[in-house]
């Protein structure tokens, strides 16, 4: 017995194996930034009843996903009488700012019941296309949580208090107007540092110290902030800073701002929200129109050079959602809603299907999609979790359930734009209305 006894202790304290372990979701994209999500145990297909709604929290609206890490979820919201999500943009292409006046919000929620743990609130005034609210996923560092308003407010949060330890307004600090659809590009901790993009004149990108606030360095100028997330990539032995500004993809040493390299993008300051793809020395970069570009990093210098561009019918146009790269094949949701296979590094679509999202293809129709083991889980715009697999062949559907409701009107249809956060066997997601926890472990 006493033998028995110490053998099932010691298999109480061996820790599991990494892959089965529960995992936080930390910040934009993963907790590896790179929509992978690394746990197992979960459901293989849905429940005949669903997978089951652990709570359900009230919020208001706004974009901006959550972030989960040690038993809280974070989110911000926009509340305002004006609530512009209804119908502002339901048949223009256009967009067209909209003045809003209200309250930012960002929210510290239980991990297990949804109650709110802590809230703070500032005035804000909205001067923004779709002002429904923020847009940026909180990032969650070391006992700190840092959040970026639709309009430029960064503010760093003690992640168990709320309190604030410090504040910037970019548009006060930096630049005179915000970008048309909102600060969208979600800040980057690397190291000591959280590095943003803030635009104005010298001050594209701006590095603070991620405990103080201080200004470490700023670099380069564009012609509006547009909205893609910046990036850190090792290339020819060197750590370079992606910065994918309107009218050029820019390359600087994330450590002073000193640029290495910059390549003109041939787009407008209104279409990059996409984050640089990085495969084998190279990097892709689609905004809308077909506004393409295949960059190849040179071997023997930080330095690179166009391979093609702005080919029809050639990689991707993506708008809401991040492409994902698995060996040599690029998948995404194109700009007219279809879900595409791409082959790099020629650019070549193997296949396109809108099943995902819709029967058939729409302008602007949007899947969030992470990679899980050997499938994806995606989560479009009607509110559906899909489970499938991407293979340069095909896509195959596997189950899809849905969960929460559309609640924005976008181009004449009833959309819920949000990437969701998958940590500890669950997803989180919110429309405009509440933030719901999804239970998605196996064993239900």
């Amino acid at each position: 017995m006493k033998r028995l006894a110490v053998c099932c202790l010691l298999l109480f304290f061996l820790p599991l194996p990494p892959n089965s372990q529960a995992e936080d979701w930390t910040h934009w994209g993963g907790p590896t930034r790179n929509n992978v999500w690394h746990e197992d145990g979960l459901l293989e297909s849905f429940p005949p009843a669903g997978p089951t709604i652990v709570w359900r929290t009230p919020v208001s609206g706004g974009y901006a996903g959550p972030a989960v890490s040690e038993g809280s979820v974070f989110v911000s919201d926009f509340v305002s009488k004006e609530h512009s999500r209804k119908k502002e943009h339901a048949d223009k292409v256009v967009p067209q700012r909209t003045l809003s006046d209200g309250m930012e919000r960002v929210l510290c929620l239980d991990e297990q019941s949804g109650g709110i743990k802590w809230k703070h609130e500032y005035p804000v005034k909205y001067s923004i296309a779709y002002a429904s609210g923020p847009r940026c996923t909180p990032t969650v560092d070391q006992g700190k949580v840092y959040t970026l308003g639709a309009e430029g407010n960064l503010f760093c949060f003690n992640k168990k208090t709320g309190d604030i330890l410090w504040s910037k307004d970019f548009r006060k600090l930096y630049v005179d107007k915000t970008p048309i659809w909102g600060y969208a590009s979600h800040p980057l901790v690397d190291g000591q540092k959280l590095i943003c993009v803030v635009g104005g004149e010298g001050s594209y990108a701006v590095a603070f110290d991620k405990d103080t606030g201080a200004e470490l360095w700023r670099a380069i100028t564009a012609v509006e902030q547009g909205y893609s997330p910046p990036m850190i990539i090792e290339a020819q032995g060197v750590r370079q800073l992606i910065l994918m500004r309107p009218d050029a993809v820019t390359s600087v040493d994330p450590d002073s701002g000193r640029e290495y390299w910059s390549v003109p993008y041939n787009g407008d300051s209104s279409t990059i929200i996409m984050s640089p793809v990085f495969w084998n020395e190279q990097l892709f970069v689609g905004g809308f129109n077909n506004r393409n570009l295949l960059l190849k990093l040179l071997p023997d210098r930080p330095a690179a050079k166009a391979v093609w561009r702005d080919k029809r019918k050639h990689g991707i146009s993506p708008l809401n959602v991040q492409p994902y790269v698995d060996a040599n094949v690029m998948y995404g949701v194109d700009q007219n809603g279809e879900l595409m296979a791409v082959e790099l590094p020629s650019g070549k679509r193997l296949w396109a299907t809108a099943e995902p999202i819709s029967k058939r293809r729409v302008h602007c129709g949007t899947a969030f999609f992470v990679r899980q083991a050997d499938r994806y889980w995606l989560f479009n715009d009607q509110g559906e979790i899909v489970i499938g697999k991407l293979t340069p062949h095909g896509y195959e559907e596997i189950d899809r359930q849905k969960v929460i409701e559309p609640t924005s009107v976008a181009y004449g249809r009833a959309v819920v734009w949000c990437m969701p956060a998958f940590a500890n066997r669950r997803m989180y997601v919110r429309n405009d209305e509440e933030c719901i926890c999804v239970d998605l472990a196996a064993g239900q």
